[in-house]
């Protein structure tokens, strides 16, 4: 089944508003005329707006970096669906690595973020994805379908089919090491089953899997010849014009 690729750039806690706005422009100018690939990139929340407004007339879809699953009340540091909207996003990570394993955040916590996100027209992208001494237990598919399958839990097929999920192998992320597009590969299988498992074969067939784990110019060939892989969640490599913009334009 064909799906349109997803280049997704997460800028993580980086860049002033003035230098995000001008990545932005450069982005944006290096994504026109792109008609079977999709390209998001997600700023820190300080810029979100001023990035917004800056890739208003271009094919970028701006995120946010995580959201609340309320849309107001007493939850200092947070910021809400609605928020997100009116700054001008229309997806969200949920679930990245650092919100899990730095920060905290369970997949009770993810999946209301994702209700939340997904009750207030925000599309969400779920990562997912093992430690290394995960995968050395032999702990890498027990990983991937818990947090697949609470992270989603409650969410009906019709606002499934909305779900962009990124496997992220948590010890290929800034640390130069790059699952082989083989792992990936499998990986991604292994995940579109386990939707099939929940919901159905042609849902999950639709649904966009993304591969993130130090995607690089030099890899992102490769990794998006896989079937099973539909895009990159791209962190170290979206915050320099000239590298996201060869892995945009992968061939």
């Amino acid at each position: 089944m064909k799906r349109t690729p997803l280049i997704a750039g997460n800028w993580k806690m980086h860049l002033t508003i003035q230098e995000a706005v001008a990545l932005a422009k450069e982005i944006a100018k290096s994504s026109q005329g792109l008609e079977d690939r999709k390209v998001m990139i997600a700023p820190a929340a300080t810029s979100l707006n001023a990035v917004a407004k800056a890739v208003r007339e271009s094919p970028v879809i701006v995120a946010g970096q995580n959201v609340a699953w309320k849309q107001q009340g007493a939850y200092t540091g947070e910021i809400s669906p609605l928020m997100l909207k009116d700054a001008g996003a229309d997806m969200a990570i949920i679930g990245h690595s650092e919100r899990r394993h730095i920060f905290g955040e369970d997949n009770a916590m993810i999946n209301q973020r994702m209700v939340g996100a997904l009750t207030y027209g925000i599309t969400p992208i779920l990562c997912v994805g093992e430690t290394l001494d995960e995968r050395d237990d032999g702990l890498t598919w027990e990983v991937l379908k818990a947090q697949i399958r609470e992270g989603m839990e409650t969410i009906a097929s019709e606002q499934a089919e909305k779900i962009v999920i990124a496997y992220e192998p948590v010890w290929a992320i800034g640390t130069g090491k790059t699952a082989s597009k083989e792992q990936a590969q499998e990986a991604h299988l292994f995940i579109r089953g386990v939707l099939e498992g929940i919901y159905e074969k042609k849902l999950a067939e639709q649904m966009r899997i993304l591969y993130g784990g130090s995607v690089k110019p030099d890899n992102v060939d490769d990794l998006m010849k896989m079937p099973d892989v539909d895009g990159a969640l791209v962190g170290g490599a979206a915050l320099q014009s000239d590298s996201f913009d060869r892995i945009i334009h992968f061939s």
